[in-house]
C-alpha cells in the first residue's frame, strides 16, 4: 500500500530535481558519482532529482560541491 502525502510537494522542489539532473547530464556525470561525492545514498539524491523528496539547506550544498558548483547556480532563476 502505498503511503500518501500529508502536504504536496512544492513545484520549486521539482524545478530544483531538475536544474540538478540538467547539471549532471551537461557533465556528462553519474547521478551514483554525484551521489559518492556528496556522501549520501544514490537512492536519496534520486528522490531529490524527481522531486518527489524535499532536502535540506546542507544536502543542497554537498549536491553543488559534488557538481563543483556554487550552490546559487542551483537556485537561481527558481
Amino acid at each position: 500500500m502505498k503511503r500518501e502525502r500529508k502536504s504536496e510537494i512544492p513545484e520549486v522542489v521539482k524545478e530544483l530535481g531538475n536544474k540538478i539532473k540538467d547539471v549532471i547530464n551537461s557533465n556528462d556525470l553519474k547521478p551514483r558519482e554525484v551521489a559518492h561525492d556528496a556522501e549520501m545514498d544514490v537512492e536519496n539524491l534520486r528522490k531529490y532529482i524527481k522531486g518527489s523528496q524535499e532536502m535540506k539547506v546542507s544536502t543542497l550544498f554537498k549536491i553543488a560541491q559534488a557538481l563543483k558548483i556554487h550552490p546559487s547556480e542551483l537556485i537561481k532563476d527558481l
